[in-house]
């Protein structure tokens, strides 16, 4: 009877599979997305030194005056290309960017932040997806446009001695930045900065329109490296990173839309890619979905690949993971996640020619993370998840986990051409429902002649 049983699972795969057709990324609205990322549109003016408005790379001297300076005239006059030459600039406080900048850091330059609290003011921004007034971002843009930050030079966040000891310390802010959240208390009064331990991103775009990150190096952020907060239209190209930090992020678009992330060597102490859309009443109230996300042609190494949720309120729609390799140990290749806190959705999934070498799980999707959420009825619609190429050497603990919830169970996830070469649990779904296979080996491969029987 089981063998019977066994036999009729693998017939009903077998239709599935030939029934539904596979989906190219150039077959699909992947292509246009591509086509409708510009990112920034770069000024049409001659550059200007930052050394012109006082800042010295000498590694000692505070050069904020400096940058404040810069900015307030490339507001005056719409606009500036700012470069900077080789050297270290010491700067004692944040880089609030206005609108049509051109930040050049050219090869040999190092923008090196005080690790100093006390010299982050607090502005309005978002911790894990909490709406709150915190210690301002490194390098900020609010509200702006058609911004680029670009060059060989490094963005060192220096917040090894303050800043990344905090996590020990945050989890009383924490708790009420979530009870704020569901209290429905006002942002303003949301107030934690100086004498709080919630640790700002080293770069932000809030709210902004028109932004290109491409060629710079990064290096010891506080928190999150690159924040892309309620922005559209965003460009983040050929990055390099070592950033190894406590909860180093690689780039955390929230709430945004129409991202190509591209050619990038990832080398983070968290997440590589991490898509949310807010936290729990936050999120869902903001309604503001992240959506139309290109990732391809990516390294990547650290703690995860690529990642949706936890806090994904808002829902997350139409990413494509593509033709990305990882080198050295990421804990799990494609993670999503979400629980009953988050309500939300999640939908159109794709993953494509993507390989990773040693993982723990190789592709993961839950909707019961951190086992939070028991008492709340906001479960989230996960739907649409295809993957077309994806393998990994070996698969420590398991190889594809599908995970729903009785109330909401995972829907139509298609797994094509997957290639565990090693896993002690090759496929667990729980609570799915319309899960298709077509031509995955895991495990293992066997192709030749059956044996006979003597």
């Amino acid at each position: 009877m089981k063998e019977i049983r066994s036999l009729t699972l693998l017939l009903v795969l077998s239709v599935c599979g030939l029934v539904a057709g596979e989906t190219k990324p150039s077959e699909s609205p992947y292509a246009e997305i591509v086509k409708n990322i510009t990112g920034a549109k770069r000024p049409e003016k001659k550059a200007v030194s930052v050394t012109a408005f006082g800042a010295k790379g000498d590694g000692t001297s505070d050069c904020k005056p400096a940058f404040d300076k810069a900015m307030r005239k490339a507001k005056k006059q719409g606009g500036m290309h700012l470069r900077v030459p080789r050297g270290t600039y010491y700067i004692k406080g944040p880089i609030h960017l206005e609108s049509n900048v051109w930040l050049e850091l050219e090869e040999g330059s190092v923008l090196k932040f005080s690790p100093d609290p006390n010299h982050y003011p607090t502005v309005n921004t978002s911790w894990e997806g909490t709406f709150v007034m915190n210690h301002s971002p490194f390098i900020r843009g609010y509200e702006v446009e058609n911004v680029t930050i670009s060059g060989k030079g490094l963005i060192d966040g220096n917040a090894m001695t303050t800043f990344s000891t905090w996590r020990a310390k945050q989890e009383d802010d924490k708790q009420l930045s979530r009870q704020m959240n569901h209290r429905h208390t006002p942002v303003s009064e949301r107030v934690f900065g100086k004498g709080h331990y919630l640790r700002p991103q080293l770069v932000q775009f809030y709210n902004c329109r028109g932004i290109t990150i491409e060629g710079v190096s990064i290096t010891n952020s506080p928190f999150w490296c690159i924040h892309l907060l309620r922005s559209d239209n965003i460009i983040c190209r050929s990055l390099k990173y070592n950033a190894k930090l406590v909860n180093n992020d690689g780039i955390d678009p929230e709430s945004s839309s129409n991202i190509l992330i591209e050619d990038i060597d990832f080398d983070n102490g968290d997440d590589n890619v991490a898509i949310k859309s807010g936290r729990d009443d936050d999120g869902r109230q903001d309604g503001k979905a992240s959506e139309n996300i290109i990732i391809r042609k990516c390294r990547f190494k650290g703690l995860h690949g690529v990642v949706i949720g936890s806090e994904m309120s808002g829902g997350v729609r139409n990413v494509w993971v593509d033709s990305c390799t990882a080198s050295g140990y990421c804990k799990r290749g494609i993670y999503i996640k979400t629980n009953p806190d988050r309500g939300g959705e999640i939908r159109n999934i794709n993953v494509t020619n993507t390989r990773f070498e040693d993982v723990e799980d190789l592709y993961l999707a839950t909707s019961q993370y951190a086992g939070e959420g028991k008492d709340s009825q906001h479960f989230t619609v996960i739907e649409g998840l295809k993957v077309d190429g994806l393998s990994c050497r070996k698969a420590k603990r398991g190889g594809l986990i599908l995970d729903g919830t009785e109330a909401e169970p995972i829907r139509n996830a298609e797994f094509r051409n997957v290639t565990i070469e090693e896993t002690p649990i090759g496929i667990s779904f729980n609570r799915t429902e319309g899960v298709v296979l077509q031509d995955c080996n895991i495990g293992g491969r066997v192709e030749s002649v059956p044996t006979m029987a003597k």
